[in-house]
């Protein structure tokens, strides 16, 4: 997918108030993981779903809890105090917006600094292993912070009460809200309109991958340390889920990703702003209100600038239609193969680092520099071939010039090229939509039912949505 800045074509930006990201988790050097930290806060509990394989996953992992589950809630938050937690002005309860929250036990104001989580309750790459055999084996083979903290979880959550992460880790969802625990027949039947089916089948093919390495690389040479009955695709899918829906990243502390428990259980809201990091002068896990909460009122994080899609590919939900600012959907454009310069611009394209087709976020504010200087060398004529390659780096975003080409006699051309590409997706999404949305053809019993049900219900507002921005793109073309 090609690369894209912020700004947004100048003939349509209307007025938005700024949002602050969460920051966000770089991809690893070991696989193409990379999210920040949150909490599903979807409002149904799911029936557990197959592995990719078509596995029933149900009684793979028996660690965690139902997701709902406020009494290993309250023995996490027991743990937490007698291991050193302070005092905290915010308590778990059952809430409107996701399964638990973290809740105001008294009036909090703007500005204040709140959770104090202390370094020591935090699980990160440099956590002691209550097996140090088996953390000195993943160290000498240079596994990369992601799959490390993931094997490091399993590991802790096989030794049960004996870890003392045991509390922590009984209050996890035994099935977190994940599209890595969709099958790949309900990712095709439910997600054939949006481009956030490839990227979840991708995903489940990293995370695949990073176990069948692991498992070649180090898990069957030790496998007295790495039992497969512990150590396997099941715990694996477990593990990752966790790490993408709250894994965070500490700026303060050296840009360390961390499980932050506790603090994980802050639920996301587009209208707030602020995010975690470690307090240097409290020496604490801490957020920033940047609004003022009664008591009784849940206190929400933001989990970034996140497309609906993107919230559910980590999070497992879709946000209310309407409700999410920083919403968009990618719009697939490609050179046309008739073009009589169709190699010239090909090769303008490779030179860049594109191709003969590239995706482009369309936002609900807009679309992207980038897409309008690809859609002005589509549909540039013969005589213009001096300003391919201008054209192409400011496609690639490599262009110090902002806000982004000016070819007015192209202009026109341009905008009808994007709005042909956005027809075919509408129709693409009013189809699905108005088809009811297929389910995959197999026997269920009636969890599978209720899960089917659950799964088609995010699938569908999802497509409103995106379809939302394709109409509203189409409507200002």
């Amino acid at each position: 997918m090609a690369t894209s800045t912020t700004a947004l074509h100048p003939q349509f930006r209307p007025p938005l108030r700024a949002h602050r990201h969460l920051r966000p988790l770089p991809h690893s050097s070991y696989s193409s993981f990379s999210r920040t930290r949150g909490r599903a806060p979807v409002r149904a509990s799911a029936a557990s779903a197959s592995a990719p394989a078509q596995r029933e996953a149900a009684a793979g992992v028996p660690w965690g809890c139902e997701i709902e589950s406020l009494e290993s809630a309250a023995s996490l938050e027991r743990w937490l105090i007698d291991s050193g937690l302070p005092e905290q002005r915010l308590a778990i309860q059952r809430v409107d917006i996701g399964e638990r929250g973290l809740v105001a036990l008294k009036n909090i104001r703007k500005g204040e600094k709140l959770l104090f989580v202390p370094p020591s309750l935090v699980i990160t790459a440099d956590s002691e292993w209550s097996r140090p055999e088996v953390g000195d084996v993943m160290k000498r083979n240079s596994v990369p912070d992601w799959p490390l903290i993931a094997t490091y979880l399993i590991s802790e959550a096989s030794l049960e009460g004996s870890s003392r992460w045991s509390s922590y880790i009984a209050a996890l969802p035994r099935q977190p809200y994940s599209l890595l625990y969709w099958t790949r027949a309900e990712l095709d039947a439910y997600l054939v309109a949006s481009p956030i089916r490839k990227r979840a089948i991708q995903r489940i093919t990293d995370v695949i991958g990073t176990y069948n390495d692991l498992r070649d690389r180090i898990f069957s040479r030790h496998s007295d340390l790495f039992p497969e009955e512990v150590y396997n695709i099941e715990t694996f899918l477990w593990s990752f889920g966790i790490l993408f829906s709250r894994l965070v990243r500490l700026p303060s502390m050296d840009e360390k990703v961390a499980l932050v428990p506790w603090a994980d259980m802050l639920n996301h809201s587009p209208e707030v702003e602020t995010f975690l990091d470690f307090d240097k002068s409290s020496q604490g896990i801490v957020f920033t209100t940047d609004r003022s909460y009664q008591p009784g009122e849940q206190v929400f994080i933001s989990y970034g600038k996140k497309s609906s899609g993107e919230l559910l590919l980590s999070y497992g939900f879709v946000p209310k239609e309407g409700t999410n600012p920083n919403d968009s959907v990618e719009l697939l454009v490609s050179l046309d193969k008739s073009d009589k310069c169709y190699k010239q611009k090909l090769q303008a394209l490779k030179r860049n680092g594109l191709s003969e087709s590239e995706s482009f976020p369309l936002r609900v504010t807009g679309w992207p520099v980038e897409l309008m200087a690809y859609a002005f060398l589509v549909v540039s004529p013969p005589d213009m071939n001096q300003c391919f390659e201008e054209m192409a780096v400011a496609a690639s975003n490599k262009s110090s010039s902002k806000p982004g080409l000016s070819y007015p006699d192209l202009e026109e051309q341009a905008l009808q090229f994007i709005l042909d590409c956005c027809e075919p997706n509408i129709e693409k999404y009013t189809k699905y939509l108005e088809g009811g949305g297929g389910s995959p053809e197999v026997s269920m019993n009636a969890k599978q039912v209720n899960r089917t049900l659950l799964l088609k219900q995010i699938a569908r507002d999802l497509c409103i949505s995106e379809r939302r921005i394709l109409y509203r793109t189409q409507y200002v073309l």
